[in-house]
């Protein structure tokens, strides 16, 4: 077939994108701007047009394949309902290439990136040989964030925004948590909880839920399904290259899988120690300046925010920690407003960007930029200062950065610009 890809740069949707190529599928796509990832793309032999206004739709397409970032209003999509072209949604196009295989589902609130990476980590390197999607670029995988493997073992990271995940057919589901999120989709907690339930449910007779049991949400959540549940917190809390609790717990959720699967613990924690992290999650940089090191992090949620500042007080507790945020969208900024202005507690100087609006379509309200710092101030108890654009954001470094800091670059936008600026010098 001949495939469009709209939202190409996705982190997920690229990946799709690879898995169809190495098929035979002709591949191109769009994206509202150029990325690391198109790049990569690019270098495959995908070919990627940096607009989305339908001209770049050819009319003799036979599927086009959207990333949830791309409403129905599109002008891509629009062409294609006129010019009768089948269009599916990422998560339908992966749950098709998976389905009737064995599909290890990794999903919750946060963590599922990590999670998916140590899982993939794990089965390489205990000699299985997975087809592998995931939502960052893994170290293991030469920088990318897809593997063409055995076309009927399948690792997936799950998203549950607008129940994405329900079009997937999983075997085994690694759960990290259900704290809450995507309150722009999602009316309440409770409803957001049901789409779990709804996942969960997709399971098997013959499945396994592994999950954290003594998480009281969790507990609650899947206190009725029928399946074998395993309770990862009966795990050893293993020391991994990178820091953190939070990923010490998601390494419990992998031993038991590797259990699951036949793969000692002993062998399972040798190889889950020597995981040091992926693309954007808590990333090392480098160091530029006076020993100022710079770590890039996709922490976009109050509570991944308050993990990562942790995790950062853990292994630098003797630096300066200078954090720069760009929240993502007004609606979760807004649904998350008192946890948002306590959680940068850990944090020496805040510097906040400007909103990244990745929905303006759906945005029910606008931060106040001035009272939100103000109120981070107040509740963190640290100095906050007003970023406005990434750019003017980077002038500031020179006079703001002192010796020994460490910069930390936080947020799911466009951020991630930045740092690949201030290590080049820009």
């Amino acid at each position: 077939m001949k495939i469009f890809c709209s939202g190409i740069g996705g982190i997920g949707l690229s990946a799709y994108a690879m898995h169809m190529k190495a098929r035979g599928h002709t591949i191109l796509g769009s994206d509202r701007a150029r990325s690391p990832l198109t790049d990569s793309l690019e270098k495959e032999g995908v070919h990627v047009i940096d607009n989305q206004d339908g001209s770049a739709l050819p009319d003799d397409v036979d599927l086009l394949v959207y990333s949830e970032a791309i409403p129905k209003t599109a002008p891509e999509r629009v062409k294609a309902e006129k010019l009768g072209i089948c269009q599916i949604s990422y998560f339908q196009g992966v749950g098709e290439l998976a389905q009737g295989k064995i599909v290890i589902c990794i999903c919750g609130t946060h963590g599922k990136s990590s999670t998916t990476a140590m899982t993939a980590r794990l089965l390489m390197e205990a000699g299985k040989n997975p087809s592998v999607v995931v939502g960052t670029k893994m170290f293991e995988l030469e920088g990318k964030n897809y593997r063409i493997g055995d076309p009927d073992l399948w690792v997936v990271e799950a998203c549950e925004y607008r129940r994405s995940f329900l079009y997937l057919h999983p075997t085994i589901i690694l759960l990290t948590n259900v704290d809450g999120d995507h309150f722009d989709a999602f009316s309440s907690l409770e409803e957001y909880h049901h789409a779990f339930e709804e996942f969960l449910a997709k399971l098997p007779k013959d499945g396994t839920l592994i999950t954290h049991l003594q998480d009281p949400s969790i507990k609650k959540l899947v206190s009725t399904i029928p399946q074998t549940i395993l309770d990862s917190d009966t795990q050893p809390l293993i020391e991994l290259e990178t820091p953190g609790e939070h990923m010490r717990k998601n390494a419990q959720l992998v031993l038991s899988l590797g259990q699951t699967m036949g793969i000692p613990v002993e062998k399972a924690s040798s190889i889950l120690r020597g995981y040091r992290g992926s693309w954007r999650r808590m990333e090392e940089r480098g160091v530029i300046g006076n020993d100022i090191l710079v770590v890039d992090d996709y922490a976009h949620h109050p509570i991944e925010i308050k993990a990562t500042l942790a995790a950062m007080k853990e292994k630098y507790s003797d630096r300066r920690l200078v954090v720069v945020f760009q929240p993502h969208t007004h609606d979760r900024t807004l649904s998350f407003w008192d946890d948002f202005t306590q959680a940068f507690q850990n944090a020496d100087v805040l510097i906040l960007t400007d909103i990244y609006d990745a929905r303006p379509d759906i945005e029910k309200g606008l931060v106040d930029i001035p009272k939100f710092l103000d109120a981070i101030k107040q509740e963190s108890k640290i100095e906050t200062i007003n970023g406005t654009s990434l750019f003017n954001t980077k002038t500031m470094f020179p006079s703001l950065l002192k010796q020994h800091d460490l910069l930390l670059i936080m947020g799911a936008g466009n951020i991630a610009r930045l740092a690949d600026d201030v290590m080049k010098g820009i």
